[in-house]
């Protein structure tokens, strides 16, 4: 008898595992598996902006134990490069990335989240979307547009360019031709440059042909794998036009309100994560190609004359100004900007500044 129950109960047991068992089952495969494309406006195989797109697909595949599958596509594999924030706008793709100062003839307000000529490094970016304020004012920049957006990597400082000539003073740059975009285009225009927005795979040919006699484009490592060096040697610093350019990460906002809320959790972190993952990239490769560049390829590493800086300056201030009186999202952006931008300012005067102040001493 007491077999006869204990076999009984045995059973019963069993039949509630299996149960339990089959209600789980049911509920994973009640999960509705997506599958996103993401457009990007880099060259296939670009290292570390491309790199890190991949490796955020990757991840949130990952995280979300497959629920959310990401199919990345290189600028022009499925859309031209330049079209991506369009292609994410309308919801023919889920996803894109790139930099929001290439919506500029649209969003001239986007201008913002990438960067400002002489404006805030990568940390100072950082502290701004993500501690200040700067991501809700970007999402109301992009509300209109359908899409929502993240910062998901930057280069850190910039260098400022290379030129087929020496610059000595802004009258030098007058009349040339540069592939140079955003804000930092605005500003050099005054100074009687044509700037020039393009590709970044278009750069190389366009230089070492003469279409364009001066481009800026990220830093050493980045500038050493296109091989501008064979087609300019007079590379010059500080990127005063990029001083810490953010990348997007931008997400069809229909698309992005339809994820469950663990799933937008997960593409936050793995966008978080990647920013991190470029900017310390980048960090790291510079220093050996900045090297290499000076030794073996002889390139001329010159720093842009101090009064021409200056010069620039205020021309940045003036541009800003104009751009402001005609736009007021521009003004609204460009207002919260300075102000986080002052307190930044101050604080760093008396940490990272001093600091590098008291090394030299």
């Amino acid at each position: 008898m007491q077999r006869r129950d204990f076999m009984k109960k045995m059973g019963a047991g069993a039949a509630l595992g299996a149960g339990l068992l089959t209600s789980a089952g049911s509920a994973v495969a009640a999960r509705k598996r997506l599958n996103w494309k993401m457009v990007t406006t880099w060259p296939p195989n670009f290292p570390i902006f491309q790199q890190g797109v991949e490796r955020f697909a990757k991840e949130v595949r990952v995280m979300s134990g497959g629920q959310l599958s990401i199919n990345v596509f290189a600028g022009g594999e499925l859309i031209p490069p330049l079209q991506t924030f369009d292609a994410v706008s309308q919801g023919t793709v889920e996803m894109g990335h790139g930099a929001a100062y290439y919506w500029a003839g649209k969003i001239p307000a986007a201008q913002f989240f990438t960067a400002v000529p002489f404006g805030m490094t990568a940390q100072g970016m950082n502290a701004w979307l993500y501690g200040g304020g700067g991501l809700d004012l970007w999402h109301e920049v992009y509300a209109p547009y359908n899409v929502v957006a993240f910062p998901m990597g930057n280069t850190g400082v910039q260098m400022g360019g290379w030129f087929r000539k020496k610059i000595a003073g802004l009258a030098d740059l007058k009349g040339l031709k540069m592939r140079i975009p955003g804000l930092g285009g605005k500003v050099i225009a005054k100074a009687g440059v044509n700037p020039v927005l393009m590709a970044g795979g278009e750069i190389y040919t366009a230089l070492e042909r003469g279409t364009i006699d001066a481009t800026e484009w990220v830093g050493p490592y980045h500038d050493l794998r296109l091989g501008l060096h064979r087609a300019a040697k007079f590379y010059y610093y500080p990127g005063w036009q990029e001083p810490g350019p953010t990348l997007e990460i931008t997400i069809n906002k229909k698309a992005w309100e339809g994820l469950p809320r663990g799933l937008q959790l997960i593409v936050k972190t793995a966008a978080a994560a990647s920013n991190l993952w470029m900017l310390s990239e980048f960090e790291a490769r510079n220093v050996e190609a900045l090297r290499e560049l000076r030794d073996k390829h002889g390139v001329e590493v010159l720093e842009f004359p101090a009064e021409m800086l200056r010069e620039l300056r205020v021309l940045t201030n003036e541009t800003l100004a104009e751009l402001g009186a005609k736009d007021a999202v521009f003004k609204k952006v460009h207002e919260a900007y300075d102000a986080f931008r002052a307190g930044n300012d101050a604080w760093n005067a008396v940490s990272e500044a001093a600091y590098a102040r008291a090394l030299k001493g």
